[in-house]
């Protein structure tokens, strides 16, 4: 490796890092919605803000999106309703259910779930240790997911723990889904254009649900007109700046290295939700990430398709 090639790697790497590390300030703001207001309707103001980056944005890409084909609208739309809309509803509803910590250590199962849904989807071949790390980083999000009482039978586990292990996996699964749908479409457009159209297309979405929920009058009777200094700085700050940065730098950096750069969410984010929130895990539980975490680390360094090479940001916009 050159110097430049160095000196391009160590700037990544901090980038990376600088955009997981904006994660952390999520749940501080959205834990105290979630108590207040319900998750679909959070969502959808999150997005209505998201949207006036997304329209300047799309207007100015109108040639490229002219261009795509049915089958990347498609992946776009699909990612729009489930990587954006639902995992965003499943992750805040988890927030009110659970340990907030716990939901966002969970969060690191997205890269294996990314890498096996592009075997199937994209026909890209496994890793040969694939199942193994998979068994492994399983064992560890239980661990994370029951902390001490992880070894009971599944069926006397605290149901608000299962619950919220649930939704924060369903989360994690479409987050997924939508980083291996991403790739598709990456070969044609820009990353700052598709985080747009998927931001905007998942508002159609979002209304339907909240609609069908009762929620919808809400989100801007109570939501907007009273919490929007919070919901603005939540869709800016963990949501869309993060996720920019993040990906600015993980052009410049290796799959390996942005692994071990996103390790600052998870480890801020502890820091944070025990000073803001008073959210603590047990010593089992940390056990059970450093398995989890492990597991992905060990995957990233493995000679493997490109799809190991591109971990899931954990970002509730992602």
């Amino acid at each position: 490796m050159t110097t430049r090639e160095q000196t391009v790697t160590r700037w990544g790497v901090f980038v990376v890092a600088l955009g997981a590390s904006l994660w952390a300030v999520d749940a501080p703001l959205r834990k105290p919605l979630s108590d207040l207001l319900p998750a679909t309707s959070i969502v959808l103001a999150e997005h209505l803000f998201l949207a006036l980056y997304a329209l300047p944005v799309l207007v100015w890409q109108r040639r490229a999106l002219a261009q795509l084909t049915p089958r990347a609208w498609l992946a776009i739309l699909v990612i729009a309703w489930g990587a954006s809309g639902l995992a965003t509803v499943l992750f805040t509803a988890a927030f009110r259910v659970g340990n907030p910590t716990t939901v966002i250590l969970l969060q690191k199962v997205q890269p294996l779930i990314a890498v096996l849904l592009a075997a199937l989807l994209l026909r890209e071949r496994l890793p040969r240790l694939y199942w193994p790390c998979f068994v492994t980083a399983l064992l560890g999000a239980h661990l994370v997911s029951f902390g001490r009482s992880a070894l009971e039978p599944l069926w006397l586990l605290p149901r608000e723990r299962v619950l919220t292990a649930a939704l924060a996996f369903g989360a994690a699964a479409l987050w997924g889904s939508g980083t291996v749908l991403g790739r598709y479409v990456l070969g044609t457009l820009g990353f700052p254009t598709l985080a747009a159209a998927r931001f905007l297309l998942a508002l159609p979405f979002l209304a339907g649900l909240a609609a069908l929920e009762g929620t919808f009058s809400r989100t801007f009777t109570v939501g907007l007109a009273q919490h929007a200094p919070r919901l603005f700085l939540m869709a800016l700050v963990p949501g869309l700046l993060a996720m920019l940065i993040y990906y600015a730098g993980l052009r410049h950096t290796r799959a390996s290295y942005a692994t071990l750069a996103e390790l600052a969410f998870p480890a801020l984010a502890i820091i944070v939700n025990w000073l803001t929130l008073g959210a603590t895990i047990d010593l089992v539980q940390f056990i059970g990430f450093v398995v989890l975490w492990g597991s992905i680390t060990l995957l990233s360094w493995l000679p493997a398709p490109s799809t190991v090479a591109e971990p899931s940001p954990a970002s509730p916009v992602s």
